[in-house]
């Protein structure tokens, strides 16, 4: 009798939990409570920029919807983030750093064709471009692309092959000796030869190229997203300088929802809404105030002072779209992997 008595308890405690919401899908709505979760598997430096918007889109949805959601982060290095979507991370939604990484996960069945033209600005809805940040006092007076490749110059900057901002990196520097050699591809190569073999340490994503540079004190100049030199700056006041080269590149992280796990999870509508309110006055501020270029190019003039929206910037189009982009530079076997094996 006892035993059977022990039996009935333990039962009763485990329906309560099941009840309760233990064990339910994920984005799915809790009975109790009515709260929903969606999962952002974003890139390197967007961390303290998502932590802002969450509490701002959790906000709007409440007010909007009477209904409280639970946002969680992800964070890595671009591309090894689109393969870990593709491995089976259950995201909702990506906010990567290339349109490439997201067509890798449409590739995979998970994203609908046409993502690219669900949201404004070719589902771009913040920018960035490409700069240099030294120590205060740039001691070896690094001034453009062609200083990095001087003898004693030590440089960090991440791995192509990780990293979405790498590749951004890699083709800015590419944009400036193109202009410089008229085009001659093998003049081109060899200064990128050089400018790897100054390299110090190749980390697998722009936040760990970040923490080498500043927080190791390893490197005279990291090659870095303009919003994470900004965040360098503040962060450590009065020990650092942004130097902005003469040719650098228009950076466009791109956004979009998991179809095939929205689908799942019930989360479609919330998700869509997630990225679409990226695009809002107020969430375009907040990309400003955390130094990226709002899409909106009237609240992006409100950021004249603190950008120089003068830069000389090519695009990912001047190299044939990142299809062409990935087949010439950055696939096994490309440039990028023989300049790095010479």
């Amino acid at each position: 009798m006892k035993k059977n008595t022990a039996y009935l308890l333990i039962l009763t405690i485990l329906l309560s939990a099941l009840a309760s919401g233990c064990g339910k899908a994920p984005g799915a709505s809790s009975e109790k409570g009515g709260n929903r979760e969606i999962l952002n598997v974003s890139y390197d430096p967007t961390r303290e920029f998502y932590a802002k918007y969450n509490e701002l889109f959790c906000a709007y949805w409440a007010e909007e919807h009477g209904e409280s959601v639970t946002v969680t982060q992800s964070h890595g290095g671009s591309g090894s983030q689109a393969r870990s979507v593709i491995e089976g991370n259950e995201a909702d939604v990506v906010t990567l750093a290339l349109a490439h990484d997201i067509t890798a996960i449409e590739e995979a069945g998970l994203i609908d064709a046409g993502w690219m033209e669900e949201f404004d600005c070719s589902s771009s809805p913040y920018t960035s471009t490409i700069v240099f940040l030294v120590r205060k006092g740039n001691e070896k007076n690094i001034r453009d692309w062609d200083d990095l490749v001087k003898e004693g110059v030590e440089v960090i900057t991440p791995n192509p092959k990780t990293s979405g901002g790498a590749c951004w990196n890699f083709l800015a520097a590419w944009a400036y000796w193109q202009e410089q050699y008229g085009g001659n591809e093998e003049e081109i190569r060899n200064a990128m030869k050089m400018l790897y073999q100054n390299v110090l340490v190749l980390d697998t994503g722009a936040r760990g190229a970040t923490n080498t540079f500043v927080g190791n004190g390893q490197g005279d100049v990291l090659i870095a997203w303009e919003n994470e030199a900004y965040l360098a700056m503040e962060e450590y006041p009065g020990q650092y300088e942004i130097v902005t080269p003469s040719i650098s590149i228009l950076a466009q992280p791109s956004v979009a929802v998991v179809d095939s796990h929205v689908e799942e999870h019930g989360t479609a509508e919330l998700a869509k809404a997630y990225l679409e309110y990226l695009y809002s006055d107020e969430a375009q501020r907040l990309a400003g105030e955390h130094y990226y270029r709002p899409s909106n190019e009237e609240i992006l003039q409100e950021f004249s002072e603190q950008f120089d929206l003068h830069m000389n910037l090519v695009t990912i189009e001047d190299f044939g779209g990142w299809n062409a982009a990935y087949e010439t530079y950055f696939n096994d076997g490309a440039v990028f992997d023989q300049i790095y094996a010479e």
